[in-house]
């Protein structure tokens, strides 16, 4: 009995080192193991997620308003009806994400890299898009329109010129 009890101590302990050893090299900045995690319908206003690898993730009809996210790794994200309102998504790779019907009122999309995103019925009112990459972006025409407006600059990435991914007159 004595020699199941101390076997349970030493494999918590073990256990406890373990995840000791993986929260230390995350906050030194080795590279975290990344997983795919769900915060669908969660209310994350103000939320850090920034420089995160939070590839394949799902925030579906998540309240994520005023949050950062800049230098995430969002490839393959989905943003599915979420409220990103006010959100910092500068220089995040937004890589093949699902950001239909996803509200992106005055976000900022600085520098950050959508090809290949599904963005129709997608809100971009007052949205900063200073460099974004929009290739092969599937976008609703008035919103495409809407964003010729104020679109300037080159991605630092992929040296595309935000316009010309937009196809802009």
């Amino acid at each position: 009995m004595n020699f199941r009890l101390s076997n349970r101590i030493w494999a918590s302990l073990l256990s406890l080192l373990l995840w000791g050893v993986f929260g230390i090299t995350t906050i030194f900045g080795c590279v975290p193991i990344a997983l795919a995690l769900e915060y669908n319908k969660e209310i994350l206003v103000g939320a850090d997620f920034s420089g995160r690898d939070l590839r394949d993730s799902s925030f579906t009809k998540a309240n994520l308003r005023q949050s950062d996210f800049s230098h995430a790794n969002l490839s393959g994200v989905s943003f599915f009806a979420a409220n990103l309102e006010s959100a910092n998504l500068e220089g995040v790779d937004l890589t093949n994400a699902t950001l239909d019907s996803a509200r992106l009122i005055k976000t900022n999309l600085t520098n950050a890299v959508l090809e290949g995103a599904f963005a129709a019925n997608a809100k971009f009112d007052g949205a900063i898009v200073d460099g974004a990459d929009f290739t092969d972006v599937l976008l609703r025409q008035d919103e495409q329109k809407k964003l010729c407006k104020v679109a300037e600059g080159t991605n630092p990435t992929t040296g595309r010129d935000t316009r010309d991914t937009l196809f802009c007159p």
